[in-house]
Protein backbone atom coordinates (compact mmCIF):
# COMPACT_ATOMS: atom_id res chain seq x y z
CA UNK A 1 0.00 0.00 0.00
CA UNK A 2 1.52 3.64 -1.61
CA UNK A 3 1.72 6.25 1.55
CA UNK A 4 -1.22 8.16 -0.15
CA UNK A 5 -3.47 5.17 0.20
CA UNK A 6 -2.56 4.52 3.51
CA UNK A 7 -3.36 8.26 4.23
CA UNK A 8 -6.80 7.97 2.24
CA UNK A 9 -7.24 4.89 4.00
CA UNK A 10 -6.85 6.07 8.11
CA UNK A 11 -8.94 9.41 7.43
CA UNK A 12 -11.77 7.42 6.13
CA UNK A 13 -11.81 5.14 9.22
CA UNK A 14 -11.74 8.03 11.56
CA UNK A 15 -14.58 9.23 9.69
CA UNK A 16 -16.42 6.35 9.65
CA UNK A 17 -15.84 5.35 13.08
CA UNK A 18 -15.60 8.93 14.85
CA UNK A 19 -12.53 7.89 16.44
CA UNK A 20 -9.80 4.74 16.27
CA UNK A 21 -6.80 3.68 18.52
CA UNK A 22 -3.51 3.73 16.64
CA UNK A 23 -3.15 -0.59 17.42
CA UNK A 24 -6.46 -1.09 15.30
CA UNK A 25 -4.69 1.16 12.84
CA UNK A 26 -1.61 -0.39 13.00
CA UNK A 27 -3.50 -3.85 12.38
CA UNK A 28 -6.11 -2.36 9.76
CA UNK A 29 -2.85 -1.01 7.66
CA UNK A 30 -0.42 -3.50 8.01
CA UNK A 31 2.22 -1.21 9.13
CA UNK A 32 4.04 -0.64 12.48
CA UNK A 33 2.24 1.86 15.32
CA UNK A 34 5.30 3.88 15.25
CA UNK A 35 4.50 4.51 11.38
CA UNK A 36 0.59 5.16 12.60
CA UNK A 37 2.07 7.68 14.79
CA UNK A 38 4.07 9.70 12.19
CA UNK A 39 0.79 9.24 9.25
CA UNK A 40 -1.68 11.06 12.55
CA UNK A 41 0.75 13.61 13.19
CA UNK A 42 0.82 14.54 9.37
CA UNK A 43 -3.00 14.08 9.12
CA UNK A 44 -3.59 16.41 11.66
CA UNK A 45 -0.92 19.25 10.15
CA UNK A 46 -3.47 18.76 7.28
CA UNK A 47 -6.41 19.39 9.10
CA UNK A 48 -7.95 15.85 8.02
CA UNK A 49 -8.42 14.48 11.87
CA UNK A 50 -7.18 15.39 15.09
CA UNK A 51 -5.16 13.31 17.54
CA UNK A 52 -6.20 11.98 20.90
CA UNK A 53 -5.01 10.20 23.73
CA UNK A 54 -3.64 7.06 22.04
CA UNK A 55 -5.46 7.23 18.99
CA UNK A 56 -7.46 9.89 16.55
CA UNK A 57 -10.50 11.13 16.56
CA UNK A 58 -12.87 12.68 12.99
CA UNK A 59 -13.55 16.41 12.30
CA UNK A 60 -15.76 15.86 9.76
CA UNK A 61 -18.68 16.89 12.24
CA UNK A 62 -17.21 18.96 14.83
CA UNK A 63 -18.58 22.10 15.34
CA UNK A 64 -15.92 25.33 15.98
CA UNK A 65 -16.67 26.69 19.61
CA UNK A 66 -18.75 30.01 19.71
CA UNK A 67 -16.66 33.21 20.97
CA UNK A 68 -17.64 33.99 24.56
CA UNK A 69 -18.98 37.45 23.61
CA UNK A 70 -21.52 35.27 21.27
CA UNK A 71 -22.60 33.00 23.54
CA UNK A 72 -23.37 35.68 26.39
CA UNK A 73 -26.55 37.02 24.27
CA UNK A 74 -27.39 33.85 23.51
CA UNK A 75 -31.14 33.06 25.43
CA UNK A 76 -29.58 35.81 27.74
CA UNK A 77 -32.71 36.51 29.97
CA UNK A 78 -32.74 32.15 29.94
CA UNK A 79 -30.08 32.07 31.31
CA UNK A 80 -29.98 34.80 34.04
CA UNK A 81 -32.93 33.03 35.29
CA UNK A 82 -31.26 29.63 35.65
CA UNK A 83 -28.24 31.35 37.32
CA UNK A 84 -30.61 33.38 39.63
CA UNK A 85 -32.11 30.01 40.77
CA UNK A 86 -28.35 28.48 41.01
CA UNK A 87 -27.29 30.68 43.25
CA UNK A 88 -29.97 29.84 46.03
CA UNK A 89 -28.67 26.48 45.85
CA UNK A 90 -24.98 27.53 47.36
CA UNK A 91 -24.79 27.51 50.85
CA UNK A 92 -22.14 29.83 52.50
CA UNK A 93 -18.66 27.26 53.52
CA UNK A 94 -19.67 25.28 50.34
CA UNK A 95 -16.81 24.61 47.80
CA UNK A 96 -18.01 24.97 44.33
CA UNK A 97 -16.64 24.61 41.00
CA UNK A 98 -18.14 26.47 38.23
CA UNK A 99 -17.53 25.79 34.35
CA UNK A 100 -16.48 28.32 31.47
CA UNK A 101 -19.75 28.54 30.36
CA UNK A 102 -22.11 32.06 30.14
CA UNK A 103 -24.46 30.77 32.31
CA UNK A 104 -21.49 30.27 35.19
CA UNK A 105 -20.63 33.34 34.37
CA UNK A 106 -24.09 34.74 35.17
CA UNK A 107 -23.97 33.10 38.07
CA UNK A 108 -20.70 34.56 39.43
CA UNK A 109 -22.02 38.13 39.20
CA UNK A 110 -25.01 36.91 41.13
CA UNK A 111 -23.13 34.96 43.84
CA UNK A 112 -23.40 36.94 47.63
CA UNK A 113 -19.62 37.90 48.91
CA UNK A 114 -19.28 35.44 51.69
CA UNK A 115 -17.31 32.80 52.79
CA UNK A 116 -16.84 30.35 50.15
CA UNK A 117 -14.37 28.59 47.97
CA UNK A 118 -14.84 28.59 43.82
CA UNK A 119 -12.75 26.14 41.66
CA UNK A 120 -13.31 27.25 38.08
CA UNK A 121 -10.94 26.89 34.48
CA UNK A 122 -13.13 29.80 33.32
CA UNK A 123 -11.17 33.44 33.00
CA UNK A 124 -14.24 35.14 33.32
CA UNK A 125 -15.79 34.01 36.24
CA UNK A 126 -12.52 34.30 37.90
CA UNK A 127 -12.61 37.98 37.09
CA UNK A 128 -16.11 38.61 38.21
CA UNK A 129 -15.43 37.04 41.47
CA UNK A 130 -12.10 38.86 42.14
CA UNK A 131 -13.77 41.85 43.85
CA UNK A 132 -15.58 39.30 46.21
CA UNK A 133 -13.08 39.58 49.20
CA UNK A 134 -14.88 36.72 51.44
CA UNK A 135 -14.68 34.46 48.28
CA UNK A 136 -11.83 32.56 47.44
CA UNK A 137 -11.12 31.56 43.88
CA UNK A 138 -8.95 29.12 42.60
CA UNK A 139 -8.46 28.83 38.79
CA UNK A 140 -7.05 25.69 37.13
CA UNK A 141 -4.35 27.10 34.78
CA UNK A 142 -3.65 24.93 31.49
CA UNK A 143 -3.97 25.86 27.93
CA UNK A 144 -5.92 28.86 26.93
CA UNK A 145 -9.09 28.08 24.63
CA UNK A 146 -9.29 31.73 23.39
CA UNK A 147 -12.56 31.68 21.86
CA UNK A 148 -14.06 30.52 25.36
CA UNK A 149 -11.52 32.29 27.43
CA UNK A 150 -10.98 28.96 30.05
CA UNK A 151 -8.43 27.00 30.03
CA UNK A 152 -8.18 23.01 29.20
CA UNK A 153 -5.79 20.78 28.24
CA UNK A 154 -3.76 18.28 30.53
CA UNK A 155 -2.72 20.60 33.00
CA UNK A 156 -6.18 21.71 33.43
CA UNK A 157 -7.51 18.31 33.97
CA UNK A 158 -4.80 17.29 36.49
CA UNK A 159 -5.16 20.31 38.49
CA UNK A 160 -8.72 18.73 39.26
CA UNK A 161 -7.19 15.98 40.84
CA UNK A 162 -6.47 17.83 43.48
CA UNK A 163 -9.56 19.17 44.91
CA UNK A 164 -13.22 18.13 45.48
CA UNK A 165 -16.33 20.11 45.74
CA UNK A 166 -19.36 20.21 47.33
CA UNK A 167 -21.47 21.61 43.99
CA UNK A 168 -20.64 21.49 40.27
CA UNK A 169 -22.66 23.75 37.86
CA UNK A 170 -22.16 22.85 34.88
CA UNK A 171 -23.58 23.65 31.51
CA UNK A 172 -23.44 21.68 27.99
CA UNK A 173 -23.91 22.09 24.24
CA UNK A 174 -26.58 19.43 24.24
CA UNK A 175 -29.02 17.25 26.64
CA UNK A 176 -30.42 13.86 25.01
CA UNK A 177 -32.50 11.62 26.78
CA UNK A 178 -30.41 8.70 25.30
CA UNK A 179 -27.04 9.92 24.76
CA UNK A 180 -26.37 11.88 27.31
CA UNK A 181 -24.85 15.85 27.83
CA UNK A 182 -22.52 16.32 25.09
CA UNK A 183 -20.10 19.46 24.55
CA UNK A 184 -19.08 20.34 20.63
CA UNK A 185 -15.15 21.00 21.56
CA UNK A 186 -13.54 17.53 23.06
CA UNK A 187 -10.97 19.54 24.79
CA UNK A 188 -13.79 21.49 26.88
CA UNK A 189 -15.70 18.04 27.15
CA UNK A 190 -12.44 16.26 28.83
CA UNK A 191 -11.61 18.77 31.11
CA UNK A 192 -16.02 18.52 32.19
CA UNK A 193 -15.72 14.92 32.73
CA UNK A 194 -13.24 15.65 34.84
CA UNK A 195 -15.35 18.19 36.86
CA UNK A 196 -17.69 15.44 37.44
CA UNK A 197 -15.57 12.93 39.02
CA UNK A 198 -14.27 15.72 42.00
CA UNK A 199 -18.14 16.82 42.65
CA UNK A 200 -20.41 15.29 45.25
CA UNK A 201 -23.42 16.94 43.53
CA UNK A 202 -23.57 18.04 39.85
CA UNK A 203 -26.22 20.38 39.07
CA UNK A 204 -26.89 20.76 35.19
CA UNK A 205 -28.01 24.27 33.77
CA UNK A 206 -29.05 24.06 30.45
CA UNK A 207 -31.79 26.60 28.83
CA UNK A 208 -34.32 24.54 27.17
CA UNK A 209 -32.51 25.11 23.25
CA UNK A 210 -29.98 22.51 24.52
CA UNK A 211 -32.70 19.60 25.13
CA UNK A 212 -32.98 17.13 21.93
CA UNK A 213 -29.33 18.04 20.86
CA UNK A 214 -26.50 15.79 20.65
CA UNK A 215 -23.32 17.49 20.55
CA UNK A 216 -19.78 16.52 19.08
CA UNK A 217 -18.39 14.84 22.40
CA UNK A 218 -20.20 13.01 25.31
CA UNK A 219 -19.69 14.36 28.46
CA UNK A 220 -21.39 12.56 30.44
CA UNK A 221 -24.36 9.87 30.94
CA UNK A 222 -28.10 12.03 32.68
CA UNK A 223 -27.48 9.49 35.29
CA UNK A 224 -24.51 10.93 36.52
CA UNK A 225 -26.83 14.35 37.36
CA UNK A 226 -28.06 14.65 40.70
CA UNK A 227 -30.16 17.87 39.57
CA UNK A 228 -31.16 20.25 36.65
CA UNK A 229 -32.04 23.95 36.00
CA UNK A 230 -34.01 24.84 32.83
CA UNK A 231 -36.49 27.49 31.68
CA UNK A 232 -40.09 27.07 30.80
CA UNK A 233 -39.36 26.84 27.26
CA UNK A 234 -38.76 22.94 27.63
CA UNK A 235 -41.56 20.76 26.11
CA UNK A 236 -43.44 18.41 28.46
CA UNK A 237 -42.09 15.05 26.17
CA UNK A 238 -38.48 16.27 27.89
CA UNK A 239 -40.43 16.73 31.01
CA UNK A 240 -41.74 13.21 31.13
CA UNK A 241 -38.21 11.79 30.21
CA UNK A 242 -36.26 13.41 32.96
CA UNK A 243 -38.65 12.13 35.53
CA UNK A 244 -39.11 8.63 34.25
CA UNK A 245 -34.54 8.75 34.96
CA UNK A 246 -35.73 10.58 38.53
CA UNK A 247 -33.97 13.54 37.67
CA UNK A 248 -35.30 16.41 40.06
CA UNK A 249 -35.60 19.85 37.75
CA UNK A 250 -36.21 23.23 38.73
CA UNK A 251 -37.93 25.26 35.85
CA UNK A 252 -37.40 29.07 36.10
Amino acid sequence: MLVAERYEKIVQLVNERGSIRVSELSALCEVTEETIRRDLDRLEEAGKLRRSHGGAVSVKDEQPELPFSEREIMHAEEKRRIAEAAVKLIQPSDRILLDASSTAWYMAARLPDVPLTVLTNSIRVATELSGKEKVDVISTGGLLAKRSLSYVGPLAERSLDAYYVDKLFLSCKGVHLTRGVSESNELQARVKQKMVGIADQVILLADASKFGQQAFTHVMDLKQVDSMITDRGIEEKVLAGLAELSIPVTIV
